[in-house]
């Protein structure tokens, strides 16, 4: 639990401090009002692109890997049955997956908005 904590802690920080650099990159010194929000909305868009691409790859990948270590465990357990349990296994990664791709896709929707 404690390795958990710290990750988070870790990961959160990262984030931080990633936005922390991100915001004085987006800063425009000449253009007036209008360009300055018009600058913030396409920079704070393609933050959110990258950070759902970073969230979908993530939780893709902790789902896919519970998927397939409970799948495992079922069939160490009963090696008979590992037939019925590989195909149900295999499409419920397909679907996993897909939700993954699904963000990519928004995500560059997203960059063709900038």
């Amino acid at each position: 639990m404690k390795r958990i904590q710290t990750f988070i802690v870790v990961v959160g920080g990262a984030i931080l401090a990633t936005l922390a650099q991100a915001m004085p990159a987006l800063a425009q010194e000449h253009g007036g009002a209008e360009a300055a929000a018009a600058g913030a909305a396409a920079g704070m868009i393609a933050l959110s692109a990258g950070l759902a691409i970073a969230g979908a790859a993530f939780g893709a990948a902790l789902g896919q890997g519970r998927a397939v270590a409970a799948a495992m465990e079922s069939i160490g357990r009963n090696p008979n049955s590992a037939d019925r349990i590989q195909t149900p296994m295999i499409i419920g990664i397909a679907f996993i997956e897909a939700l993954a791709i699904y963000a990519l896709v928004i995500a560059f929707f997203l960059q063709g908005k900038i």
